[in-house]
């Protein structure tokens, strides 16, 4: 069609090519011979231009209707490739249906897949956990080639069955021959009441007593139970009550518990709960030696300022000084340095009184500082002991696990135990290390009245006797 269209296009440049040199052709040789038949020549011309017209004219409409028809077919055809891409469209919709349709049954499958293996660990778990229960009690099954050859199915309903004539055999009251051991770990022979699975009792010899586990399956005396009792019920009598030991299993051991004591305790805060407590024991020993002292030194204030004030009033200072030396001490001191200086001017002498009393402090404070000491360092002591029993702790966690709570309880009571006795032995002590330091200034302050009270007297009197001369 293309080619058509450009052989057409190239008629068309040729007969106006043609035409352009006719019309020069023609007008030159009007311009040569202006006389020479003009009308014949102007028809020739006007004939040939109606006839390339004609023929361009149906050039034309051949062209157009070529177009047309070209047009029809590109609708035609690109109708045709449009239903084909809907239809592809479609079949694309269609496809991609069927791929999440069948994607969503992979992963269903793999679901179904894990599910599936999940329920054989947990059948598999399951058949060793029964077969491991049974095989306590002599029934033997998931060992045997028997059990083995089962489908699961099968499997389930064999341990369900023995495992329901196991319960309702450990479930009966029953009198069977047996050991059982004492607290000093003697085996004695003899019959053993069962009660289900939970209680037992034991006669053998001169030993009637309830029975306890004893670990790995046996039997032993429980300490706190009633002979008395305990033969009524084997007897098949006795009261409505009865004393009785109930247990969960025979394969640990349950231990008699004690009552701790002072030192358990002790122990159990190992080596710093022994220090803590030695510590507050030296602290307890300086908070008497100081009660003691400072008693000593109040009780003679208020008799030591009477007696030395009655002597200087009289006019014996030489006795109250005797008398203050025999005392020796620190409000005696204090009385006999003011005594000494009572003939110097008030001012001074309060200076001097002052003086005394501050070198009598360290006396009157001693061990004061030490018993603070004590009540600051006790409970730095005990969480000291809290994080050496954690660390424990956790050593044996990263070691053995948090199976056997037994294997923590050493390290948890240190650092339990400790804390607490850091706390005992520092409230005490802090408590009477203030106690006895407000105990000693109000000492201070007597042993300072009590010489204010001297040097009164001595000047009264020395005024009493200006006034007289």
């Amino acid at each position: 069609m293309i080619r058509r269209l450009l052989t057409a296009g190239g008629a068309l440049l040729v007969w106006s090519a043609t035409l352009a040199a006719q019309d020069e052709q023609a007008t030159n040789q009007s311009i040569q011979a202006p006389t020479a038949q003009p009308a014949p020549q102007g028809r020739s011309i006007e004939e040939a231009y109606q006839r390339e017209f004609a023929f361009l004219e149906a050039q034309r409409r051949e062209l157009e209707s070529l177009i047309a028809e070209t047009r029809q077919r590109n609708d035609a055809a690109r109708a045709s490739l449009q239903r084909q891409v809907d239809q592809l469209q479609r079949e694309v919709v269609r496809l991609d249906a069927d791929a999440d349709r069948v994607q969503q049954q992979v992963n269903q499958s793999e679901e179904q897949a894990i599910v599936n293996a999940d329920n054989r660990e947990v059948l598999a778990a399951t058949f060793q956990q029964g077969g491991a229960t049974l095989d306590q009690y002599g029934v033997e099954t998931l060992g045997t080639d028997e059990f083995a050859a089962l489908d699961d199915a099968a499997k389930v309903t064999r341990l369900f069955r023995e495992g329901s004539a196991l319960s309702r055999q450990l479930g009966s009251i029953r009198r069977e021959q047996g050991i059982f051991y004492t607290g000093e770990g003697r085996e004695v022979a003899g019959e053993i009441l069962k009660i289900g699975n939970i209680a037992a009792y034991g006669r053998g010899g001169e030993v009637t007593a309830a029975l306890a586990p004893a670990g790995g399956g046996r039997l032993k005396v429980w300490p706190q139970g009633d002979a008395d009792a305990v033969s009524a019920v084997l007897a098949g009598g006795g009261d409505p009550v009865i004393p009785i030991f109930l247990f969960e299993t025979l394969t640990r051991e349950v231990e008699t518990r004690k009552d701790k004591g002072v030192i358990d305790v002790i122990n159990d805060g190992g080596t710093i709960g022994w220090v803590v407590v030695m510590l507050g024991l030296v602290g307890l020993v300086l908070c008497v030696m100081r009660v003691f002292f400072l008693k000593r030194a109040s009780t003679s204030v208020n008799k030591l300022a009477g007696k030395a004030g009655s002597l200087v009033a009289q006019g014996k200072r030489k006795e109250a000084l005797v008398y203050c030396k025999k005392k020796k001490s620190a409000p005696a001191r204090v009385v006999a340095a003011a005594i000494r200086n009572l003939d110097k001017d008030r001012e001074h002498l309060e200076d001097i009184v002052s003086e005394a009393i501050l070198h009598e402090s360290p006396h009157l404070n001693r061990f004061g500082v030490f018993i603070l000491v004590v009540a600051a360092v006790a409970p730095l002591l005990g969480l000291l002991g809290t994080v050496t029993g954690m660390i424990s702790t956790f050593e044996i966690i990263t070691e053995f696990g948090t199976g056997d709570p037994k294997l923590l309880s050493g390290g948890i009571a240190i650092a339990l135990v400790t804390t607490e006795l850091g706390l005992i032995v520092a409230i005490p002590m802090l408590l009477l290390g203030n106690l006895l330091s407000s105990w000693a200034e109000t000492i201070k302050d007597d042993m300072e009245k009590g010489a204010l009270y001297v040097i009164n007297l001595y000047q009264e009197k020395k005024s009493h006797l200006k006034a007289a001369a």
